[in-house]
């Protein structure tokens, strides 16, 4: 099992910065992949950032260019960089992490986590 322990969220005023991180714990040996996902009351929880372990990055088209994603590998943990927030940034920010468990030979088993979710507030 992975566990993943958030912090960072807060309340921000519009152009205001904030910045998240994500630690992961228990079978961090499996770790393939950690990142950022958000999501709003009666909306789908969408991808911010992510970074694999090959340092491979992908972000939202909105956020493209106003939040950075980076990752220490050898500590499990993946921070995220948030500049110039927009009252849209507000949501439930939750940590993802994908996990890679070796079975039988050359099979894997493959699994998601999740953090518990901080909350990001943007004012105007």
């Amino acid at each position: 099992q992975v566990q993943l322990m958030e912090s960072g969220g807060g309340s921000v005023q519009a152009g205001g910065s904030l910045t998240l991180s994500c630690t992961a714990s228990g079978s961090v040996f499996a770790v393939t992949s950690m990142g950022w996902y958000r999501q709003v009351p009666g909306k789908q929880r969408e991808l911010v950032a992510r970074m694999t372990n090959s340092e491979n990055v992908e972000y939202d088209y909105f956020v493209r260019g106003r939040f950075t994603i980076s990752r220490d590998n050898d500590k499990n943990t993946v921070t995220l960089q948030m500049d110039s927030l927009q009252i849209e940034d507000s949501a439930v920010y939750f940590c993802n992490a994908e996990a890679a468990f070796h079975t039988k030979g050359w099979e894997r088993r493959y699994s998601t986590y999740w953090g518990q979710g901080t909350q990001v507030t943007v004012s105007s």
